[in-house]
């Protein structure tokens, strides 16, 4: 191993293989880089002499009137973060970007933290002294992150905390149900005993979930829109969606991306968006209508999304964000809730990190997203 790595662009080909040989963050893929018209995009490769050992996906923001932009590496760079220290692989990276004309760095690395499994969180959610998960000893923690965390604090990389406690522009905390080594049944009885009694009231009153295609989304967006209105939270437009889906479906089929859609009596109920890349699914997008919520299709969706990522071979299902929140009245404690029966476990990354290349430009941008 050279102590010493280079980062320079590469291919859309070559960047997808890496991605996919590492089951990176499909945040991480090039036809991620389609999805976000608003960015100009780069593809980089981090170099061990000849060969190609790490990739990612920056979007890069340029600032009105100027020709300075944030660049962005979402859950990336994809890279063996326990083979290479960390100082290697963001020296070239901050490097290349200070040429392109960078005035901000954020970057994800897609490094586990800490773990908490489905029996320690029921435990400290019975606790009425717990309010956050960060208090909870973990089952599992990583010396690779710690090491991480060290050298980029060391190095003026900073790591803010959003007050809703999901980390920052994607989530630190994740809910992930582990499917390696598992049969179907060992994961259907890892749920808890509500979880079982709601797919199969699902089943028994004739909920039926099956895959949908392009015709669909106006259905979805229908139903997330309505989602939206319920909960409190802005809706993307059905635009957004037509695009992820034939980006993705370009790159990788329906292996990348699948719709799935909960109707009873032909009424749809729920509808879900799933995102694979290598051994790893994505539960992305969920919608549910008002209406007929006591048949529990919510259940019922999951249990086919998390059926068919076992039959595919994937090692993990991964039902996406979670607030860190174990306060009972706090209204992001039913997410949390809802996601522990699978029986999966609560996963910390290390969290998204920036760095200012213009700390002028950095704080007046940083100014500027906190009056927004």
């Amino acid at each position: 191993m050279s102590q010493r790595l280079v980062v320079r662009p590469i291919s859309a080909d070559e960047h997808l293989a890496v991605i996919t040989d590492a089951s990176g963050s499909f945040l991480q893929t090039p036809a991620w880089a389609t999805v976000k018209v608003d960015w100009t995009h780069e593809s980089l490769g981090w170099f061990d002499g000849a060969d190609l050992v790490g990739a990612a996906l920056v979007l890069y923001r340029t600032l009105p009137r100027t020709s300075r932009s944030l660049a962005y590496l979402p859950e990336g760079p994809v890279i063996d973060w326990q083979r290479y220290p960390t100082s290697t692989v963001t020296t070239p990276l901050l490097v290349h970007l200070r040429h392109r004309k960078a005035f901000s760095v954020k970057m994800g690395p897609p490094v586990v933290a800490r773990r908490w499994e489905a029996r320690t969180l029921k435990a400290a959610m019975a606790a009425d002294d717990v309010q956050r998960l960060s208090d909870v000893p973990a089952d599992a923690t990583s010396s690779t992150a710690a090491d991480v965390l060290e050298a980029l604090a060391s190095a003026g990389w900073t790591r803010q905390r959003s007050s809703a406690g999901f980390g920052d522009l994607q989530p630190r905390y994740v809910f992930q149900v582990p499917l390696a080594g598992r049969t179907l049944d060992e994961v259907f009885a890892g749920f808890n005993q509500q979880w079982r009694r709601n797919i199969r009231k699902a089943q028994k009153s004739g909920v039926e979930v099956t895959l949908g295609d392009a015709s669909d989304l106006p259905d979805f967006h229908q139903v997330y829109t309505e989602t939206a209105q319920r909960d409190g939270f802005t809706p993307r437009p059905l635009t957004y969606f037509q695009r992820m889906w034939d980006a993705m479906r370009v790159e990788a089929g329906d292996d990348r991306i699948r719709l799935y859609l909960a109707r009873h009596e032909g009424h749809l109920l729920a509808a879900t968006t799933w995102v694979r890349v290598g051994a790893h699914v994505w539960y992305s997008y969920g919608a549910s209508a008002s209406e007929g919520r006591e048949l529990r299709p919510s259940n019922a969706i999951q249990w086919k999304m998390i059926e068919d990522a076992h039959s595919s071979g994937a090692s993990i299902y991964d039902l996406r964000g979670i607030s860190d929140t174990l306060d009972s009245n706090d209204p992001l404690f039913g997410l949390i809730q809802f996601k522990v029966g699978t029986g999966g476990a609560a996963v910390e990354y290390v969290g998204e990190w920036d760095y200012p290349l213009n700390r002028l430009l950095h704080k007046a941008f940083t100014y500027y997203l906190g009056r927004r």
